[in-house]
């Protein structure tokens, strides 16, 4: 793919990495001299040092060819104005990262693919990870269903159940779903059926409707705070 990053900053850089070991074409606009030096000398990628805010540094950068435009400044406002100018230039793809969540619904309404703040998604993390240490991780789903990856505990009351049986018995409420099974003696990962059996150590891929709760985790064997 022919890619334009646009900020060579802390979500730029690993950024541009990523698409330059995948074998991409990347270039590179960051207004930043040393930013843009330093993208310069440690990727493999053309890099522009000028404003991206301008038509002709966008056309300089390829926008003609461009697969995908991808803006990740710190300034919403400079990101949207990107955006507009890669829609005028027909570029098929662009993404952005959105900082303020007020401004997510205007980068929606111009049709641009967003990224919710980085740092506020690491913080979410880091927050889920001390109130519930049994979650591997998560995605979220709307405002509350969650899908999440969790260990089976060996004193887990779903522990040599099959699916079925859980679900008949309550373990399961009929707002989750285990969407994947992860066992040590297995290369891939199972698909699970009605008839697949739980076994503790088993990592699992849950939907849960009503989030990752404790009432929810509790189903694993990990009997964490409920308040």
């Amino acid at each position: 793919m022919y890619i334009i990053v646009v900020g060579a900053g802390n979500i730029g850089t690993p950024l541009i990495e990523i698409a330059t070991r995948g074998g991409n074409e990347v270039v590179v606009i960051e207004r930043d001299e040393v930013k843009a030096e330093s993208a310069a000398s440690n990727f493999d990628c053309l890099v522009i040092n000028d404003d991206a805010t301008a038509m002709g540094t966008l056309e300089e950068a390829g926008a003609d060819r461009a697969d995908a435009l991808i803006s990740t400044t710190d300034q919403d406002a400079t990101n949207v104005m990107v955006c507009l100018l890669g829609q005028e230039l027909e570029i098929p793809s662009i993404v952005s990262v959105v900082h303020d969540a007020e401004h997510m619904d205007l980068f929606r309404r111009i049709g641009v693919n967003t990224m919710e703040n980085p740092s506020r998604l690491i913080a979410d993390h880091l927050y889920r990870a001390v109130r519930r240490p049994s979650i591997i991780d998560y995605m979220r789903i709307g405002e509350r269903a969650e899908v999440f990856e969790i260990i089976v505990d060996e004193e887990a009351s779903i522990v040599g159940k099959t699916i079925e049986e859980a679900a008949s018995e309550g373990l399961l409420g009929d707002e989750m779903l285990i969407v994947a099974v992860e066992r040590e003696d297995s290369k891939n990962p199972i698909t699970p059926r009605g008839n697949t059996r739980v076994e503790a150590g088993d990592l699992l891929t849950v939907y849960s409707a009503e989030g990752a709760t404790p009432d929810v985790t509790d189903v694993f064997g990990h009997f964490e705070d409920h308040e």
